[in-house]
C-alpha cells in the first residue's frame, strides 16, 4: 500500500473512530443526565451553576465563554438562577459597571448533589466491569480529557 493509501486509511479509521466515540459519549452523557436527582433546575441552568461553582466566581462575560452561549442567555439563567436563592452578584472589586457571580451555599449543595448522584451511578456500572476493562477506561479518560482541553 502506498503512504497515500496508508494516509486515507488512517483518515477513514479515524473518521469511524470518532463517530463511534462521539455516539457512546453522547449516549453516556444522556444517561448520565437522567441519574441526576429531581430538580427544578434546567439544564443550562445547572451547567452555569456548575461552572460558577468550579470557577468560585465570574463575571456574567466570562460565564457566557465559559458556557459557550451568548451574553443574553447568560443574563436570562443567572436571573432565574439569582431569583432561586443560588446565585449572587456582588459589584466587581476594580471595575464599577461590572458584577462577579458566585453561588451561594445552597447553590454548592445542589451542584454536589447532582455529581454525587451520577458519580454513584457511574460507579455502580464501573464496578460490574472487569479489572482490565477498568484499566482501559482509566487510560482512555486521560486522553479524553485531553482532546477535551485540545483547542
Amino acid at each position: 500500500m502506498t503512504a497515500g493509501g496508508t494516509g486515507s486509511a488512517k483518515r477513514v479509521g479515524s473518521a469511524h473512530l470518532a463517530a463511534t466515540l462521539r455516539t457512546a459519549i453522547t449516549r453516556l452523557n444522556r444517561r448520565l443526565r437522567r441519574a441526576r436527582p429531581v430538580s427544578e433546575l434546567t439544564q443550562s441552568q445547572l451547567s452555569a451553576l456548575t461552572s460558577l461553582e468550579l470557577a468560585g466566581a465570574l463575571s456574567p462575560k466570562e460565564l457566557a465563554d465559559a458556557e459557550r452561549v451568548q451574553p443574553p442567555s447568560v443574563t436570562r439563567t443567572v436571573a432565574a438562577l439569582e431569583g432561586r436563592g443560588l446565585v449572587q452578584r456582588t459589584p466587581h472589586p476594580t471595575d464599577g459597571r461590572q458584577v462577579i457571580l458566585a453561588p451561594t451555599e445552597q447553590g454548592r449543595q445542589i451542584v454536589l448533589q447532582d455529581r454525587r448522584a451520577r458519580d454513584a451511578w457511574l460507579a455502580q456500572r464501573l464496578a460490574e466491569l472487569t479489572g482490565e476493562e477498568r484499566e482501559t477506561l482509566r487510560r482512555a479518560a486521560e486522553v479524553l480529557e485531553r482532546i477535551a482541553r485540545a483547542e
